[in-house]
């Protein structure tokens, strides 16, 4: 297949610990290849790049096209065992060293069954525009993780987040509502990596497929 139909996206993981981002890059590339346990402490201690490829995943010019998916997992935030300056600083690392053609969107992995707070807001926030410039709304897309908790509550997405803390809308609104509920509990990974990335296309396809450059 030619370079002319194939096409790459570059994805972040953020997220604080325990929310889940491992299992959803497992899901992105459609294969176990992130640590994703349950622990008394925070499981990724490093940021790790993984790449997948998808054959098919649509078509341009008439031509079947190939889709290779690159996912940055990162430490979490706050961190059992690294500080809020050195979770910045490892992850500012990785932006550069693996994102030299930028980076199509960051996933802010939040937990469905947990409420989120004003503080917490802030300080994502504060991380968001520390590593990603003033910009980072446009190139920011939240996923809940555990929504198969708001299944099983009896919620609708819709009406789940219509119960949301007056800090979860204002994140929300700051990130023009992009935003995917990960609830694949009957799906095999490979059939979860097409519900996700599709999703995700469009986002990407929102923004014209630009990228957010770093240096």
């Amino acid at each position: 297949m030619s370079k002319d139909n194939e096409i790459t996206i570059n994805l972040l993981l953020l997220g604080r610990t325990q929310s889940g981002k491992s299992a959803v890059g497992n899901s992105l590339l459609g294969s176990i290849e992130f640590d994703s346990h349950l622990s008394a402490r925070s499981v990724t201690q490093v940021c790790r790049s993984c790449r997948c490829r998808m054959q098919n995943f649509g078509r341009r010019l008439g031509k079947e096209l190939c889709l290779q998916v690159h996912v940055v997992d990162t430490p979490g935030f706050p961190h059992s065992s690294l500080g809020k300056k050195a979770v910045a600083r490892t992850i500012r690392e990785a932006l550069v060293q693996h994102f030299q053609e930028g980076l199509h969107m960051a996933l802010l992995v939040l937990r469905a069954d947990l409420p989120l707070c004003e503080e917490e807001r802030c300080h994502i926030v504060q991380l968001a525009e520390n590593l990603l410039g003033s910009d980072w709304k446009r190139f920011t897309a939240i996923i809940f993780s555990h929504g198969d908790k708001v299944r099983e509550a009896g919620f609708k997405e819709e009406e789940y987040l219509q119960t949301a803390s007056e800090a979860l809308i204002a994140l929300l609104d700051s990130v023009h509502h992009r935003y995917l509920f990960k609830d694949f509990q009957e799906n095999s990974l490979p059939q979860e990596r097409t519900i996700i990335m599709n999703k995700i296309m469009n986002f990407v396809r929102q923004n014209g497929y630009e990228v957010l450059k770093f240096e």
